[in-house]
């Protein structure tokens, strides 16, 4: 799955046999984004389905930290100058990987909307 904007790989052989491309990070990334189109397939599966959708959410946000606190953590550069480059390398692109939780008193202030205040997706 290419995101808009993304660069495009290049052409493989045509054999199907895996990523068309043998710079490792273009690798990685096609991975990543195989894995998150299957990721985003089944939140359209489970449309309509608000308990299934929030257990969704709660396994990403588990991942999120299980990663983060494990092989994240452990890959960091233990020199300065290494991990001082890492930490710019966020900087430019993007910074820290968070993922925001809708507080429960926000989630029952939207319920509470006028339908005609919302975006159309909570319509009464």
């Amino acid at each position: 799955m290419t995101k808009p904007g993304a660069k495009p790989s290049p052409a493989g052989d045509g054999s199907g046999s895996g990523p068309a491309t043998t710079d490792p990070a273009a690798a990685v990334a096609e991975t990543i984004d195989a894995a998150l189109a299957g990721v985003e397939h089944l939140a359209s599966e489970l449309s309509g389905q608000p308990e299934a959708l929030l257990a969704l959410l709660r396994r990403i946000e588990a991942l999120h930290r299980t990663i983060q606190d494990g092989p994240f953590r452990a890959c960091l550069p233990e020199d300065r100058n290494q991990l001082f480059e890492l930490l710019a390398e966020m900087e430019r692109s993007g910074g820290w990987p968070y993922i925001p939780r809708l507080q429960l008193r926000t989630f029952l202030d939207l319920l509470n909307q006028p339908a005609s205040e919302s975006d159309g997706t909570m319509a009464a």
